[in-house]
């Protein structure tokens, strides 16, 4: 054999050998097709997620605003970003919380994982739906590269909710509730189909704290240091109508947002995903108005919403910021409390309507009497739904069930029915115009005046809110909440410059009683000021007060609310013996109305201090507003206490 034909038959040789690696390979193939085709899958998705990776980091993905606010990721303190969230099984990469693109990275990796997450469970593209859809519109994936995957729990949650608009929800201010004082906005999804009649079994969107205690000084701490867990909820929206304008009785303004569908199915997808997380809540920053601004935010990402807001989050500001958007807003209507109509109503009463209103809430029986027939149908239709009115008020707000009560709003019902006539139509206006409208919260003073035998300059800052001198259009009228507000004085005579006072809460509600509305009034105040006492002559003076008591409005040539409030009073200083004096008395005044710029106030109180120093005390002050512009007024004060007199002229801007 030539060395040709060698060579010949050698190819043959390793022809034949192929042929036969061949068909073996072709037969294991057949006959183990799962783990030879995983194997496969496998090599080529993680060939798939490195060119992910790669295209992300090319395109800078992780320092995208969108990615930012799908994590909420703020600036640090030290120069990076840190997460808002704080449940650790929202972020998938161990340091995600600080790090934006160890996260995007370990949510695509997610991507082609068989790990489920949460409690339904669901795989990653649908747990964190908005922000598998964000990178594959920046990254266009090949899903026939991906794990195949079907969020049907997203599915059937967005069916549900049928969106075709938004609505943000203003519910006013509630004092009685620390966490509500600055008022509350949540968001309404609005249906496909829905009209105003049938807007209530639409869903509702809101952000609140879950309280693990309700002890006074405890519940403070934690609320404003962020001690409890704020987390998002879908509900109807009738619970939140139930509660906000039947049960707490706080008048609702609905704000119709200009969002398209393409915004409203991004936000919620978002919303979806924020179900697996909560928020460290904290009652002036990070509360219910930042996380629905924060959750607008991902549907307007370029309008920075958030970032206006540094310090604190007050609900009427971010209402205000979403209406300086031109045509974001696109329509305004109101909503009343329960207790507002039944005002709104009353006001409308004649004296003896007035009567036999009274005759059917004292007497289960007086439906049948004479004297209501002696009205025409249509007025006592009128006073038989306001009766109604009443009694259910009165159930929703009172602890446990009156039997006397349901049986006589059931025979009232029984009336109503039997009565075959519409009752006239009763306006109801609100008793206080939309936030919007409101003075700014922040307040700065200048002025001057005298106290006792010299003259002074001052200068004031207020943080926030609202006093009751204060413009009224876009505030709860008759309230006062003041946190965070100051004076420093220059005294001419004795030329010393000194802090005058220092206010850290002062929180009054002054709630006018009618036949029906028997709320009561209170106030709270905890300051630092000066005293004039014994042998000290401007002393600074720890000063705590609180007061309960009642309120009548009268409308007879102006509108004039008066209080009387029994009170107790403490004050802590050098200028009293043994450094503290502890009583209590009576304060009583009124608030009058001059016109809608023009405002009075004048009060007076007499306090009796049996323990410490043992002393009393007469008190009056008398202040009067008038408004310039929505946002700058002039003050004229003066008070008197004990061989103490002082006042004071000043100009205020509010900003």
């Amino acid at each position: 054999m030539n060395v040709r034909q060698a060579f010949v038959a050698r190819s043959l040789h390793l022809c034949h050998v192929f042929l036969i690696g061949l068909s073996a390979w072709l037969l294991l193939s057949l006959n183990f097709p799962s783990g030879a085709q995983a194997n496969s899958r496998e090599e080529i998705q993680s060939t798939y997620l490195a060119e992910l990776i790669v295209q992300a980091r090319a395109a800078g993905l992780a320092d995208q605003r969108q990615w930012h606010l799908l994590l909420h990721y703020r600036p640090s303190l030290t120069g990076g970003h840190i997460s808002q969230a704080d449940e650790p099984e929202f972020f998938l990469a161990i340091n995600g919380k600080i790090d934006p693109e160890a996260e995007l990275e370990a949510t695509l990796s997610s991507f082609f994982s068989s790990q489920t997450f949460g409690s339904l469970p669901q795989a990653a593209p649908c747990a964190f739906i908005a922000r598998y859809h964000w990178l594959q519109s920046q990254l266009s994936f090949d899903k026939d590269r991906l794990p195949a995957f079907h969020c049907e729990h997203f599915s059937h949650w967005y069916r549900e909710l049928n969106p075709r608009g938004v609505t943000l929800i203003f519910p006013s201010s509630y004092l009685n509730n620390p966490s509500s004082m600055f008022a509350h906005t949540l968001l309404r999804i609005d249906q496909v189909g829905q009209t105003e009649e049938t807007q209530l079994l639409a869903y509702s969107i809101n952000f609140a704290a879950q309280p693990t205690t309700d002890i006074g000084i405890t519940y403070a701490v934690y609320g404003l240091t962020g001690g409890f867990k704020g987390r998002f909820s879908t509900k109807p929206y009738y619970l939140k109508v139930k509660e906000y304008g039947d049960i707490e009785n706080r008048d609702m303004w609905e704000y119709q947002l200009g969002l398209n569908q393409e915004q409203i199915r991004f936000m919620l997808m978002h919303v979806w995903e924020l179900q697996l997380t909560y928020f460290d809540y904290f009652f002036f920053k990070e509360n219910c108005a930042y996380q629905i601004l924060s959750l607008l935010g991902v549907a307007v990402p370029e309008w920075h919403l958030t970032d206006h807001f540094i310090l604190w989050t007050i609900p009427a500001e971010t209402v205000r910021l979403l209406t300086q958007r031109p045509g974001f807003v696109q329509d305004i209507q109101f909503h009343p409390a329960r207790t507002t109509t039944i005002r709104r109503k009353l006001e409308g009463l004649s004296v003896k309507e007035k009567n036999v209103l009274t005759e059917i809430i004292d007497d289960s029986q007086a439906e049948k009497t004479s004297t209501n027939t002696t009205l025409s149908p249509k007025r006592q239709g009128l006073v038989l739904d306001l009766a109604i009115d009443y009694f259910q008020y009165h159930n929703m707000t009172s602890e446990g069930t009156d039997v006397t009560e349901e049986r006589q709003l059931h025979r009232l019902l029984g009336a109503r029915s039997e009565l075959d006539v519409v009752s006239p139509n009763v306006p109801v206006p609100p008793f206080s115009t939309q936030p919007e409208l409101g003075h700014r919260p922040a307040r700065a003073g200048i002025g001057g005046g005298w106290r006792n035998d010299e003259s002074f300059e001052e200068v004031t800052l207020r943080a926030g809110y609202h006093d009751l001198l204060d413009p009224e259009p876009g505030y709860p009228p008759y309230s006062q909440i003041v946190l965070g507000s100051m004076a420093v004085r220059h005294y001419n005579k004795r030329k010393r410059t000194r802090l005058e006072s220092l206010t850290l809460a002062n929180i009054v509600s002054l709630t006018p009683v009618d036949m029906l509305i028997k709320a009561p009034s209170w106030k709270l105040r905890a300051e630092l000021n000066t005293v004039k006492f014994n042998e000290c002559r401007y002393c600074q003076n720890i000063n705590l007060n609180g007061g309960l008591g009642l309120a009548f409005e009268s409308q007879w040539m102006y509108r004039v609310v008066w209080f009387a409030l029994p009170e107790f009073d403490a004050n802590f200083s050098k200028a009293y013996d043994g450094r503290y004096r502890i009583g209590g008395g009576i304060n009583a005044g009124m608030i009058m109305s001059l016109t809608e710029k023009w405002k009075m106030l004048a009060s007076g109180s007499y306090l009796r201090y049996p323990v410490g120093d043992s002393s009393d005390a007469v008190l009056f002050f008398v202040g009067q507003r008038y408004a310039m512009t929505n946002n700058l007024a002039l003050r004229v004060e003066f008070q008197r206490h004990p061989k103490d007199n002082e006042g004071l002229v000043k100009i205020q801007a509010y900003f």
